[in-house]
C-alpha cells in the first residue's frame, strides 16, 4: 500500500512531536512546516527515521510557497494556536481565523482527502473572550471552505513537554501562596498528549468525518483540584487563596504587558467557563478512542524535577519501583 502524505503545521510542539512519531511508525510520510528551520529542525528531525520526514521552512502566510506543499499531500493537519497575542501579526484573528481558512481553501483546491484542525473546548460559551471568538470563527471558515474537515476540541493537554503543568509546578515551587480565580471551581478534563495523538491517528487511519469531536481525559477536575494534585506530586504545601475578581483583573492587566505573560485579561475571562464535554458533540470516547492516562499517574513521572533533591528524590525512586512492580 502506498504511504499517505501528511502535511503538518505546528509540528515542533508537544502534540506535533508525538504525532510525527505516531504517524511515521505507521508508514505515513510527513512534511512539517516551520517558520525557523535553524531553531526547530533539530527537534523535529529526531522524531522519525530518514525517508519518512521532510522539514520545510516557510512563513505560514506565504500562500505561494505553502501552496506547492499541497500538490503532493493527502492529509493536512493544523496544530497551530496561540494563548496570547503578540506583535508582528501574531493575533488571534490571523492565527485562529484567517490561517485555517487559507488551509481549508487549499485543501479543497487540491482535493485533499482530509483536513484536521485543532481547536479548543468551551469556545461556544466564552463569547466575551477574543481567543474563543477567533477559534469559533476559524472553525466556521473551515467548514465553509472544506465541509469534510474534522475539528478536534481538546480540553487542557498535558505532558512532560507542556506549558501547563510544568509552568504551574514551577510557580508552586517558588511562591508561598497561589491565587485561585473564580474560587478555583472551573472544571477541566485534562487529556494526556499521547491520548490526543491517538485520537488524531484514529481520525486519519479510519477516515472519520465527524465535524466536531470533543477530546477529553478520563476524569473531571476543578482548577483547585489540579493545583492540589500538582502540589502533592512535588511534595509542597502552599496556600491557595481565592482572589476577588477586581484584584484578579488588575493582576492580569499587569502581567499581560510582559513578553510571555502568565495570565492575560482574556485568559481570565476564559477561566469563567468549564473546559469539559458539552454533550452537544461526539467525544473521543464515542469514536472508540477512550483516554487511558490519568493525571496523577502521568504527572508523577516527571514532577520529580520540582521536588527537593530533583532526580535524586526518594519519591522519584518510589514511583519508579511502583511502576516496575506493576509491570512485573
Amino acid at each position: 500500500m502506498k504511504a499517505k502524505n501528511c502535511l503538518i503545521f505546528g509540528g515542533s510542539g508537544q502534540i506535533g512531536r508525538n504525532l510525527i512519531r505516531k504517524l511515521t511508525k505507521n508508514n505515513y510520510k510527513v512534511t512539517v512546516v516551520t517558520r525557523n528551520l535553524h531553531q526547530k529542525s533539530y527537534i523535529i528531525k529526531t522524531q522519525a527515521n530518514a525517508g519518512y520526514l521532510d522539514i520545510v521552512e516557510a512563513n505560514i502566510f506565504d500562500e505561494k510557497k505553502i501552496r506547492k506543499l499541497f500538490e503532493k499531500s493527502d492529509i493536512c493537519i493544523n496544530l497551530i494556536g496561540i494563548l496570547f497575542e503578540k506583535k508582528k501579526g501574531n493575533t488571534f484573528k490571523n492565527i485562529h481565523s484567517i490561517f485555517p481558512s487559507i488551509l481549508a481553501k487549499l485543501c479543497k483546491e487540491y482535493n485533499l482527502k482530509h483536513f484536521i484542525h485543532l481547536s479548543a473546548l468551551g469556545i461556544n460559551e466564552a463569547q466575551d473572550s477574543n481567543y474563543a471568538k477567533s477559534k469559533l470563527e476559524g472553525e466556521n471558515n473551515i467548514f465553509q471552505n472544506f465541509p469534510l474537515a474534522t475539528v478536534l476540541r481538546p480540553s487542557v493537554v498535558y505532558s512532560s513537554g507542556d506549558n501547563f503543568t510544568t509552568s504551574f509546578m514551577t510557580l508552586l515551587n517558588r511562591l508561598p501562596f497561589f491565587p485561585l480565580y473564580y474560587k478555583g471551581n472551573t472544571k477541566f478534563a485534562p487529556i494526556h498528549c499521547s491520548d490526543l495523538t491517538d485520537i488524531i491517528y484514529k481520525v486519519i487511519s479510519k477516515n472519520i468525518y465527524s465535524k466536531i469531536i470533543e477530546c477529553v481525559g478520563p476524569e473531571i477536575m476543578t482548577f483547585r483540584q489540579i493545583l492540589e494534585k500538582l502540589l502533592s506530586s512535588i511534595g509542597k504545601k502552599r496556600l491557595l487563596v481565592p482572589f476577588p475578581l477586581k484584584i484578579a483583573e488588575l493582576s492580569a492587566g499587569f502581567l499581560e504587558i510582559m513578553p510571555n505573560p502568565l495570565l492575560t485579561k482574556d485568559q481570565l475571562r476564559l477561566l469563567k467557563y468549564n473546559n469539559i464535554s458539552s454533550g452537544k458533540y461526539k467525544t473521543n470516547f464515542d469514536i472508540g478512542t477512550p483516554s487511558l492516562k490519568y493525571f496523577d499517574e502521568e504527572v508523577k513521572k516527571y514532577s520529580y524535577m520540582w521536588r527537593d533533591g530533583g532526580q535524586f528524590s526518594t519519591e522519584k525512586y518510589k514511583i519508579e519501583n511502583d511502576t516496575e512492580n506493576k509491570t512485573n
